[in-house]
């Protein structure tokens, strides 16, 4: 376990005021100020996955992270005003922008193609994590350019296989609900392996760290480091039955389209009396007692906390009580993901260009997945 010991000063230019302020308030003057700080932090060489620095502003938490991990560090960078985010991650592939971008809850398409500017600030701070955490692509992408190098070489990349990414003021620009979705995001990618890295957030809120279930936590206002995999609050979703109405909160975060067929049949989840999901489905054109789900959509402040599979697990299980099959459809790699690994669904069809053309000839008003890959997935429940 590595020691740190850190001596941190800056001179004191003397002046009238700084002599004023030292006399009102009775303050020590030197040349210099001068502060230590002497913390222990887990080695790169130990079993951990999330890591956590935290204490109040002034107490080190910065000064530690930037002397202990340098240029892992991630302090912001400068995003082009004209050009959409999914444009720069450098020379990654877009589908592994998309998957870091999914792995941080910013799971809106309709958003990649924006520019950074025009965000909210979630959404800003998706970007920003999902950009630092880009970095770990990169290190995997330079260890497989060097692998055929000397001895030395081959040692080195084998560390860059899972290197780590420190985020300073992590959550520190975003309300508590984006922080709390955020911490559940990233905390699921790194131990699933999707992102590659292990991640150390660097923050003045305490709050995060039972939602980042933190391996070890270093409290700066106490200088100690606690080794502790901490568990997160349970989430407790209501489901209710619903008209046509809640659509219009949800409609503009859908990746295809705003509209909705009438008398399809909705559903909208709360957490704590919030909205948080919305979700509907229609019958299956060609089938009796079959329907499909056409529309699932999380607002982007609770993305990347596995809600909108669980919400449409639960209300797959409501129509299949019913007597009812019920199919998923989709492209999003999120959704495909989830459902091929999960034991309550099962893979019915997959096509890589969508559906045939003639579908959407003998149904004019049916949307298509023309020119897209698509998978399909029957509900099979906990029982099968």
């Amino acid at each position: 376990m590595p020691s740190l010991e850190i001596n941190v000063e800056c001179p004191v230019h003397d002046s009238f005021r700084v002599q004023q302020v030292a006399g009102m308030f009775d303050v020590p003057l030197a040349e210099k100020l001068e502060q230590r700080f002497a913390v222990e932090l887990p080695g790169d060489d130990e079993p951990w996955q999330v890591g956590l620095i935290v204490g109040p502003s002034g107490s080190g938490k910065s000064t530690v992270a930037s002397q202990y991990y340098g240029e892992r560090l991630y302090r912001g960078a400068e995003w082009p005003d004209d050009r959409a985010v999914i444009d720069c991650f450098g020379e990654l592939p877009v589908r592994q922008v998309v998957e870091l971008l999914t792995a941080v809850g910013f799971s809106s398409p309709p958003s990649w193609v924006k520019p950074y500017r025009v965000l909210s600030c979630g959404e800003r701070f998706r970007c920003d994590l999902a950009r630092a955490l880009g970095r770990s692509c990169e290190s995997r992408v330079s260890s497989s350019e060097i692998e055929v190098g000397s001895e030395q070489l081959v040692a080195r990349s084998s560390e860059l296989v899972t290197p780590v990414i420190a985020f300073d003021e992590f959550t520190s620009v975003v309300d508590r609900n984006v922080a709390r979705a955020c911490s559940m995001a990233i905390a699921k990618g790194i131990r699933r392996g999707s992102i590659g890295c292990r991640f150390v957030a660097v923050t003045c809120h305490y709050d995060v760290a039972e939602w980042l279930e933190a391996d070890w936590v270093l409290d700066m206002a106490t200088g100690e480091l606690q080794r502790r995999r901490l568990r997160r609050p349970a989430i407790e979703l209501e489901i209710h039955r619903c008209g046509v109405a809640p659509w219009r909160l949800f409609a503009r975060h859908h990746y295809l389209s705003g509209s909705l067929t009438p008398g399809a049949r909705c559903y909208l989840a709360t957490w704590q009396g919030e909205p948080v999901t919305f979700c509907a489905t229609l019958p299956v054109i060609t089938k009796r007692n079959h329907r499909r789900f056409t529309r699932i959509v999380t607002l982007p402040d609770y993305q990347g906390m596995g809600i909108g599979m669980r919400v449409v697990a639960a209300v797959a299980e409501l129509h299949r009580v019913e007597g009812l099959r019920i199919n998923v459809t989709s492209s999003h790699p999120a959704l495909i993901r989830h459902c091929e690994r999960s034991s309550l669904w099962r893979t019915v069809n997959v096509k890589k260009s969508g559906a045939s053309p003639s579908g959407s000839k003998r149904f004019p008003s049916y949307r298509s997945s023309t020119g897209r890959a698509v998978v399909s997935f029957e509900f099979v429940g906990a029982e099968n």
